[in-house]
């Protein structure tokens, strides 16, 4: 067989081995527990060589998992021990350090026999609506209080499952079916990539992943430094301000590319918050390395050679490089706005390549909803729902409305929350002006208002930003519109914390919209109107737009 051959029956392969871990993922979206996996897609899979390396993952996934779990699974290697990894064998952590950035994220990694040979991993991570504590919020000063701390460990041994660990599980959070469950799902998704690894394996006559694992790794490593060879080598500096918890915080990265790789270092960082908004920096550097590779090698698929060109310091201690105990429980808040960062400095070594910021940070509603008396008969519920802003303009296109970036969620829809508690969604709909103006129009936040049902109340946890830092605009672009928190009586509520919303109340979001790109006055008058008549932007924005007649706009 030729060279050309071989690399088609590679490439064959290779396509084959991501459509194994899709297959990985969509089982767990089938069994997931949880809304947010379920509904949301929050969660990652993939297949990992002997050494821990990846080597592909699901495209169903957000980047803070799939490429926190790129990290972890050489944990996992580590810590059980070469010696001690059985046929049967199931792992599990929440370690924030070693897993994904959190106590809410469960990952599990399963080792993958072939003719009772080791051959390879398989990994998996969701995001649970409880592990307990003080649940999922930033108030906790601690990662104590946040919930309960599973360290890297068997959750099956050699086929037998350790029942103590789901007693301890189960007496220790809220929604234990569910959690449970959850744990249940990871394990069967990476059964099922094992199984389809094996029927791959007999296939194609191949007795483990090598050869067309370093086919991956060596093509991938290849494709993504020609890239970089490619790209203008220097260094440049951004910063973002953010609402933070008590106090702003400044987010400061230094981009270095050269023809070996790219370098952020994140010198300049505001410190560690004393809550629970603080970012591990392995989760800094999942979104760090997806914000770079979306522009300069977002065809290149995923895995540890198309990563490992990419590397990130900081300072320890700081809010982006947080060490334990720290309390991190929200650290999606910050660390969604990392691939901002990074793309603010990526914008002078590639200007028109890069959209302007956006609502970036996930507005994640966790409502613990309790009937207001014994009478009711009712059953409290933990709710946890998925809400998004707008995204930046892009250089040639208008920003996304309501629309997850970075984290790639799926919007959840109202019937699925609705069903899991006794909660109402009134509206959500999207906000009328929300998105900053340009040649490009950003992206349009959304309004919701939610209450609880009848004869029930709740309290929920806010982890929203951009409250008092909006959007910026790039290129004379204007910033998106800034979010908002309040009751339907006009009563303003923080970004951030546990709060109450009596039972006669209903909770309004105003989520803010993406900045806009280019002057706005290049945008042509008939889009302005397209826009003012479809409810895009007011009368009065309109008009900010230029000198330009606007057919519409007196209205």
């Amino acid at each position: 067989m030729n060279q050309s051959m071989i690399d088609i029956h590679m490439q064959v392969m290779w396509n084959r081995l991501i459509s194994v871990v899709e297959e990985q993922a969509q089982t767990l979206i089938r069994t997931a527990f949880s809304t947010s996996v379920r509904e949301a897609g929050d969660l990652s899979a993939g297949v990992f060589d002997l050494k821990g390396q990846m080597l592909a993952q699901a495209v169903t996934g957000t980047p803070g998992h799939v490429n926190a779990m790129a990290e972890s699974v050489a944990h996992f290697i580590n810590d059980i021990g070469p010696d001690n990894i059985f046929e049967g064998d199931v792992y599990i952590t929440n370690d924030p350090w070693k897993g994904t950035g959190h106590l809410h994220d469960i990952t599990i990694v399963t080792p993958s026999f072939h003719h009772g040979k080791l051959v390879g991993y398989f990994a998996s991570t969701a995001h649970v609506v409880d592990i307990g504590g003080r649940g999922f919020g930033p108030d906790a000063r601690e990662v104590y209080e946040e919930g309960l701390f599973i360290p890297i460990m068997k959750f099956f041994d050699r086929g037998k499952l350790d029942r103590t660990l789901i007693e301890i599980v189960k007496n220790n959070v809220r929604e234990s079916d569910k959690v449970v469950g959850d744990f249940y799902a990871l394990a069967a998704c990476n059964e099922t990539g094992h199984r389809r690894l094996i029927d791959m394996l007999t296939e194609f006559n191949l007795d483990d992943l090598g050869t067309i694992g370093a086919f991956i790794l060596k093509h991938s490593r290849e494709a993504t430094l020609e890239r970089l060879r490619n790209l203008p080598h220097g260094s440049w500096s951004y910063s973002l301000d953010l609402d933070g918890y008590d106090e702003p915080v400044t987010l400061a990265a230094k981009l270095t590319i050269s023809a070996d790789g790219v370098l952020v270092d994140f010198d300049g960082t505001s410190g560690m918050s004393k809550f629970g908004i603080n970012v591990p920096l392995v989760y800094a550097k999942a979104y760090a390395c997806y914000g770079i590779k979306c522009v300069v090698a977002p065809e290149i698929p995923n895995n540890a050679a198309s990563l490992a060109p990419f590397d990130v310091v900081a300072p320890e201690g700081c809010i982006l490089n947080a060490k334990r105990p720290a309390p991190v429980a929200v650290r999606h808040v910050l660390g969604h706005f990392v691939p901002d960062l990074v793309l603010g400095a990526l914008h002078q070594a590639l200007p028109g390549h890069v959209p302007a910021e956006g609502a970036s940070a996930l507005w994640n509603l966790h409502m613990s909803v309790r009937p207001i008396s014994d009478q009711i008969g009712g059953k409290g519920a933990e709710i946890l729902m998925f809400n998004s802003g707008g995204t930046g303009a892009r250089p040639s296109l208008d920003g996304l409305n309501a629309t997850a970036f970075p984290s790639g969620v799926h919007t959840m829809p109202i019937e699925a929350t609705e069903n899991v508690g006794p909660v109402i969604i009134w509206r959500k709909e999207l906000r009328e002006g929300s998105g900053g103006a340009g040649a490009h129009r950003g992206g349009l936040g959304q309004t919701i208002e939610i209450s609880a049902a009848e004869g029930y109340s709740f309290r929920f946890s806010a982890m929203f930003d951009r409250l008092e830092h909006p959007a910026r605009g790039r290129d004379g672009g204007q910033d998106g519109a800034a979010g908002s928190v309040s009751l339907d009586d006009g009563t303003k509520l923080r970004g951030k914390g546990l709060q109450f919303v009596p039972a006669d109340r209903k909770l309004v979001l105003q989520l803010p919209g993406g900045g806009g790109y280019g002057d706005p006055s290049a945008r042509p008058a008939a889009t302005v109107s397209h826009d003012l008549k479809q409810g895009y932007i007011t009368a009065e924005q309109a008009e900010t737009y230029t000198d330009k007649k606007t057919p519409g706009a007196e209205a």
